[in-house]
């Protein structure tokens, strides 16, 4: 309760602060440049003014934000991944010597890629036949509810649920996994699911993938919903089927959107922490590069330069595809 309180207290007291500083700031911007001034010039003059000033208003705690929590981290990153263990002393490119060197980096980045293959491409194909499929059932509203429901849980607690489903009790003994009970049920043997090398890894993709597909969803069915409806009619009575239809007319003018939504699971998918963190903590051949860093970063005494070092290949490999994202996205916006 303790907590609870806490939370909704610092909701309320958030609010509150936003609310009174802009109330606060546009009184006393309304105050130093006056718009009923005297003179007429000197009041537009003031309205110009005040004009120009107040969209700075709502912009600046935004930008200090970002400014402190985005734009000085990566700096800071960048000069620790040259320096040593404590980021006191200069060790110029031995850290980035060492990343290439580092079996534990290899292993990461290899498991990443895997996650680049299958998630992304998995969930905005499952969005997708979703989407289309939710728009043509009487009860598509309550479908889309229920697939979007994950996406409402954290990462760490779309885990825990998977958990009970991979959980493994040796052989003999009842098993609470759904997966091993349903094994168990057909006569196989239980397996440690995630604790089997490399595959493993799918296992723990089939988590993000469920939480994934609602998001991808519900950008598809709207893209899907944009289409005109002429086209859809002509293609009727030209005698298409509906998978035709689909594949040949409604997928080729939302391409535009399934690459965003894709290019935006793909930015997830090169961050994924809480995931592993969560269910294996990177054992098993299982670690990927947000794990790694976390560990030399935090861990065993914690190495800032290592650790650094691999924050700034995770930024290196997701900018560029963010900034893809950003000018393909405002690209068909202005299609539109």
């Amino acid at each position: 309760m303790e907590q609870l309180w806490t939370a909704l207290f610092t909701i309320v007291a958030g609010i509150a602060g936003a609310a009174l500083y802009f109330w606060g700031s546009n009184w006393l911007l309304d105050r130093v440049f006056p718009a009923h001034a005297g003179d007429r010039s000197a009041a537009s003059r003031n309205i110009a003014r005040a004009a120009l000033i107040r969209p700075w208003l709502f912009l600046g705690p935004a930008l200090i934000a970002l400014g402190l929590y985005l734009v000085y981290p990566v700096f800071a990153s960048i000069w620790l991944s040259f320096h040593d263990r404590g980021g006191q002393g200069f060790v110029g490119l031995a850290n980035y010597r060492w990343l290439v060197s580092d079996p534990g980096f290899r292993e990461s980045l290899f498991n990443n890629f895997l996650w680049l293959l299958m998630v992304p491409a998995a969930s905005t194909f499952l969005g997708l036949v979703a989407a289309a499929l939710t728009d043509r059932i009487a009860w598509g509203n309550l479908a889309r509810s229920l697939i979007f429901m994950p996406m409402a849980i954290s990462f760490v607690g779309a885990a825990v649920i998977w958990k009970f489903v991979y959980d493994y009790r040796g052989e003999g003994s009842e098993q609470i996994g759904l997966l091993n009970a349903v094994v168990v049920a057909f006569g196989g043997v239980p397996q440690a699911w995630i604790a089997v090398p490399f595959w493993n890894n799918f296992f723990l993709m089939v988590i993000l993938i469920w939480i994934q597909t609602g998001f991808a969803m519900v950008i598809l069915s709207a893209a899907l919903r944009g289409i005109p409806e002429e086209t859809i009619e002509a293609a009727v009575l030209d005698g298409a089927s509906g998978i035709q239809i689909f594949l040949r007319i409604m997928v080729p003018q939302i391409w535009g959107t399934i690459a965003v939504v894709w290019t935006t699971i793909t930015i997830t998918v090169l961050k994924v922490f809480d995931i592993v963190l969560a269910m294996t903590n990177g054992q098993w051949n299982s670690q990927v590069l947000a794990n790694l860093m976390f560990d030399w970063m935090f861990r065993g005494g914690g190495d800032f330069g290592r650790g650094a070092t691999i924050a700034i290949v995770i930024m290196v490999l997701v900018v560029p595809i963010m900034v893809w994202n950003i000018r393909n996205a405002r690209a068909e916006a202005g299609d539109r």
